[in-house]
């Protein structure tokens, strides 16, 4: 009866130990210098009722720690930012990769899940489709994209993704079905006439598909969705968590078509 108690008392403790890993707040002091120099201004422009200078500043302490191999720490962090923000969408990306690395790769997904529900963004989508195909899931996958597509539907980077996603499942018809939407709306893009060739290639309509490749490749060398930083404009090929150029966080977002 002792060692059951003992037991029991020992399985309560590591629990207790795991809610406050990944559930705490930021830690009230860092160990490491950069860390701590970013959440001593965290801390001032808390004082000083600058959310949105406070949020990116634990932002940076999180993916700080989360480089640094100290996925636990970097949690708090990450979650301190959604509690300021909670639309900002570096942090929700990186709640889920935080898990990751603690290998909790179950809860990193629900993670990705939870917050592609409110927020059916491309770089959650992208990590939920990593997981999903990784776990052969591809029922799942197709699933995610087509619930973001209905939600967001005027989001033509979320409609493009889903012909990609098609076309990889080898799912001709429906992937030339959702790019030919894509087309109508924006004749222009040289990525879907990249991914309808690449369609009518594996439909051995080769005709077709050359012709496809010739407007992708006279319309534009970049196949990737080009996205746009919202507060300086500049542009960049793919998403990023923080302008390359200005230097701001969660302002890079995918450039209407």
């Amino acid at each position: 009866m002792a060692s059951l108690i003992t037991a029991l008392r020992d399985l309560v403790a590591r629990g207790r130990g795991v809610v406050q890993q990944f559930t705490a707040r930021p830690p009230d002091s860092a160990s490491d210098p950069e860390t701590a120099e970013l959440v001593r201004r965290a801390r001032e422009a808390h004082t000083a009722g600058r959310r949105d200078e406070e949020a990116v500043l634990l932002h940076e302490a999180g993916r700080t720690e989360l480089a640094h191999g100290r996925p636990a720490s970097a949690l708090g962090y990450f979650r301190a930012v959604l509690r300021l923000d909670r639309d900002f969408l570096p942090a929700l990306v990186a709640l889920g990769e935080a898990y990751e690395a603690a290998g909790d790769r179950r809860e990193a997904v629900r993670a990705w899940e939870r917050a592609a529900e409110t927020h059916p963004a491309l770089p959650l989508l992208t990590r939920l489709e990593r997981a999903y195909r990784e776990e052969g899931r591809p029922s799942r996958m197709i699933a995610v994209y087509q619930d973001a597509v209905a939600r967001a539907g005027n989001d033509l980077a979320l409609a493009v993704a889903l012909g990609r996603v098609y076309l990889e499942l080898e799912m001709l018809d429906e992937a030339a079905d959702q790019l030919e939407k894509v087309e109508v709306r924006a004749p222009d893009l040289p990525l879907v006439h990249a991914y309808l060739g690449a369609v009518f290639e594996r439909r051995g309509e080769t005709r077709a598909a050359f012709e496809e490749y010739r407007r992708a490749l006279r319309l534009g060398h970049a196949f990737e969705w080009p996205h746009v930083c919202a507060a300086c404009g500049a542009a960049a090929a793919g998403w990023r968590e923080r302008c390359e150029r200005c230097r701001a966080w969660n302002t890079v977002h995918p450039a209407r078509g």
